[in-house]
């Protein structure tokens, strides 16, 4: 089991703390400090079986400064998220081949 953490997100702590409780052993990914693969980001967007677009935090101001109403690709989208980690919806939890982002931090749980 793998979260995807960002300390500084209350939903991303919640997801952590749901985790702690489980007592189930984990790692934990601070993507902020150790940046995730391209590779990496295009497994987990596969195992949420979600568009890379679904995970972009589109509020950040590096999103609406840089990307939005571009026509964008996925794979562009996807450079975007790997360029600017900021930019990636979180937290995420990877388990057993399945994947999801936890908000409400609460969906954590049906990966236990």
């Amino acid at each position: 089991m793998k979260i995807y953490h960002n300390p500084r997100c209350s939903k991303s702590r919640q997801g952590l703390a749901i985790l702690k409780d489980s007592k189930v052993p984990f790692d934990t990914v601070e993507y902020l400090k150790n940046s995730i693969s391209k590779e990496e980001l295009t497994t987990i967007i596969k195992l949420l079986g979600i568009k890379p677009i679904d995970l972009v935090r589109k509020n950040e101001a590096i999103w609406k400064e840089n990307y939005k109403g571009k026509e964008l690709s996925d794979d562009d989208i996807i450079e975007a998220m790997v360029s600017n980690p900021k930019l990636i919806e979180r937290p995420i939890v990877v388990h057993n081949g399945k994947a999801v982002i936890g908000r409400p931090p609460e969906i954590i749980k049906t990966l236990l």
